[in-house]
């Protein structure tokens, strides 16, 4: 059996493990990590490119961001705070660029104009409220709204071909939105981190158990490919391995895990990569969700940018499954359930009739209705333009409500035991978009002695300007940070064009 010790190991090679690991070592050079990884590959599963909409969620597009109240009012607190989290992000992303630590942004990062469209008087109304609600704010001061069909056919020409022109339409735009390959940004991340002292990459290594010993440390029983044994004795142990983060959980024992369960949702996208078709369209539309459909589910029509070649994606179309990873197995669910999640989970189960009949129809449609909800967006699409692929696992979080029950959610939600020497993250989106403010959420939380008295929290401010700011309630710092974090990364490619010469 081989022994190794670490400060730090990061369970899982994605969005959540990389960009923690990129963290502390910019925090402090010297911090020995170790990162496993189940697959061969680093970002192979939730985070790799075509496993996820490759959306960076700001809320200016994404509808169920902000629902629709009994009165009429549009709530916006989602919306903004998800607006927030993406910009640090933003500021983070655009830090490394600046240090060379992250490749030309292009390689991970693209404009892609974020853009709402919804069709019917009743949707109109929704959106032309949510447009005057939000627009008031500095957040989203660029947000252009417009029921003009030729304006919308400017911004959306697929979406707006050959439709009525009587037809009841509304559409908002954000023209500095971004599509971006995470997959991308988690393995230059690990590239970088590899060429650093005090950083091992451990490849195909499954974890088996986690133990807790006496002096406060964790012990990590891994098996390799080849069935051999591999023990890591670590003081601070991060669970981000997304789906099989909850199996992982479990595995620790932790007082702070119990309770939790989950509820596994498949996807698949609609893809094409036809060059005349998808040169006609370069956004991300979001539409309204239909009814019984899960968040997730929201359908949108994107520009995909992945390794420079471009493509368009129509979906995701849920789906059930007892998996929690793409690569996982049918039993991952029963696996997980426990004397203290059975009742949350069986109360859920019997909450949400609706939403597993839902899934298990989605599974079942043709290709030809999948397409029929795709000419929603685009009406003159062809079947055979399109083929379907299959996105990542999705588990969403179950747990204890206030009466003991069980309630699911949607979100995600990042589990830290008292001690600080172990997180774990659950849930899904808007998950890898929001991923560095959740990781310097962990690092306030276990390793608060550090940036009281190592400069920690100096550092974090050279690296995100707006740390201990809410940037919605500061329009001027927020103005000039983004005009900073947009010129870095080239995602305002449109306002730069109309500069004078």
């Amino acid at each position: 059996m081989t022994a190794k010790t670490a400060d730090v190991l990061l369970v899982g090679a994605g969005a959540m493990s990389t960009t923690l690991g990129m963290l502390l070592k910019q925090l402090d050079p010297n911090i020995n990590l170790i990162m496993v990884e189940r697959l061969d590959h680093v970002a192979h599963e939730s985070t790799d490119g075509w496993n996820n909409a490759g959306t960076g969620h700001a809320a200016y597009c994404e509808l169920n961001y902000t629902p629709q109240q009994a009165d009429g009012s549009v709530n916006t607190t989602k919306a903004f705070a998800i607006n927030s989290a993406f910009e640090v992000s933003l500021q983070f992303w655009s830090y490394l660029v600046e240090q060379k630590a992250l490749p030309s942004p292009e390689k991970f990062i693209n404009t892609a104009p974020h853009c709402s469209f919804v069709w019917g008087e009743k949707n109109v109304e929704f959106l032309r409220a949510r447009y005057q609600t939000l627009s008031q704010s500095q957040a989203f001061v660029d947000m252009e709204y417009s029921e003009d069909h030729d304006v919308i056919r400017q911004w959306m020409p697929l979406v707006m071909q050959n439709r009525d022109p009587s037809e009841k339409v509304a559409a908002t735009r954000v023209r500095y939105g971004s599509d971006v390959d995470f997959g991308s940004v988690a393995r230059n991340m690990v590239d970088h981190l590899q060429k650093q002292d005090g950083f091992e990459l451990l490849l195909s290594h499954n974890v088996q158990d986690i133990d807790k010993a006496k002096d406060g440390r964790w012990n990590v029983k891994l098996k390799d490919k080849n069935g051999s044994n591999v023990t890591i004795n670590a003081g601070f142990v991060f669970l981000g391995a997304g789906g099989g983060a909850l199996p992982l959980l479990q595995k620790s024992g932790v007082e702070e895990g119990k309770g939790y369960g989950g509820f596994p949702v498949s996807g698949m996208w609609l893809v094409c990569k036809k060059p005349e078709i998808v040169e006609q369209h370069m956004a991300k539309v979001y539409g309204m969700a239909p009814i019984g459909a899960p968040p997730m589910s929201v359908p949108h029509l994107d520009t995909r940018i992945i390794n420079g070649e471009k493509a368009l994606l129509f979906g995701p179309f849920a789906g059930f499954t007892t998996k929690f990873l793409k690569k996982g197995s049918m039993f991952d669910l029963v696996s997980t359930i426990r004397p203290d999640n059975l009742m949350p989970m069986m109360s859920v189960g019997m909450k949400n009739m609706d939403l597993t009949k839902y899934l298990i129809s989605e599974v079942r449609q043709s290709h030809s209705a999948r397409c029929d909800s795709l000419r929603n967006f685009f009406p003159e699409a062809q079947d055979g333009d399109w083929e379907l692929a299959m996105a990542g696992q999705r588990v969403q979080i179950i747990k204890k409500d206030e009466q003991g029950k069980g309630k699911l959610e949607f979100g995600t939600e990042a589990i830290t035991t008292e001690d600080g020497s172990l997180a774990a993250l659950l849930g899904a989106s808007p998950g890898a978009s929001t991923s560095v403010n959740t990781m310097i959420g962990i690092i306030e939380k276990c390793f608060k002695d550090r940036l009281a008295s190592d400069g920690w929290q100096d550092k974090i401010k050279e690296m995100v300007p707006s740390y201990g700011f809410t940037l919605s309630d500061q329009p001027e710092m927020l103005k000039e940070i983004r005009q900073r974090t947009l010129t870095t990364l080239q995602l305002d490619k449109e306002a730069e064009a109309q500069q004078p010469q």
